[in-house]
């Protein structure tokens, strides 16, 4: 229903007014607005209004806890056989690998460095690697993969690149 300044023991605070059925009213604080989400759905599909409390609410409130166990369960088992799961184990860096690093023109950031040094540590685990690399344009994120694409290669594996724009292929190919 919009904001609303609520007085509570002579404190006053904002918070977030939603509307229930038959005039129920839930007033959510401000900074624990991160809660809640506004629900999706096209106007054919407006949601039914129930009372805070009633039987039906109950029941929504059980098919969702439910459902989000199930979901828990699913993901808890998922991940316990990731863990068990064996992936390749990539060689150590050698010479060509420093050498081929050394060409690269820029100094690396920190946040490269880290970027860098976390990805091999995943290569040399054995375990299935999960890791997405993500920044700014211009941040290095190429050299990041450039660097564990050349260990794969040293460790007798192929490598797929795919680039999104032809300039960087072009000195992707420059540099293979």
């Amino acid at each position: 229903m919009g904001v609303v300044t609520k007085a509570i023991d002579d404190i006053n605070r904002e918070y977030l007014e939603i509307a229930y059925a038959e005039n129920d009213r839930l007033f959510i604080p401000i900074d624990q607005a991160d809660k809640i989400s506004k629900y999706v759905g096209g106007e054919e599909n407006e949601p039914n209004l129930s009372r805070l409390g009633s039987v039906e609410w109950k029941n929504v409130s059980m098919k969702v806890k439910k459902e989000t166990q199930k979901i828990a369960k699913e993901l808890l088992e998922l991940y316990a056989k990731r863990a068990q799961a064996k992936g390749t184990v990539y060689n150590q860096d050698n010479e060509d690998q420093r050498l081929f690093e050394e060409s690269f023109p820029y100094e690396e950031t920190p946040g490269q460095m880290k970027a860098i040094l976390d990805v091999k540590a995943d290569m040399e685990s054995g375990r299935p690697m999960d890791r997405l690399v993500c920044g700014d344009v211009g941040f290095g994120k190429t050299e990041v993969a450039m660097r564990a694409a050349f260990k794969a290669v040293q460790s007798g594996k192929q490598v797929a690149f795919l680039s999104p724009i032809t300039i960087l292929a072009t000195n992707i190919t420059k540099l293979s």
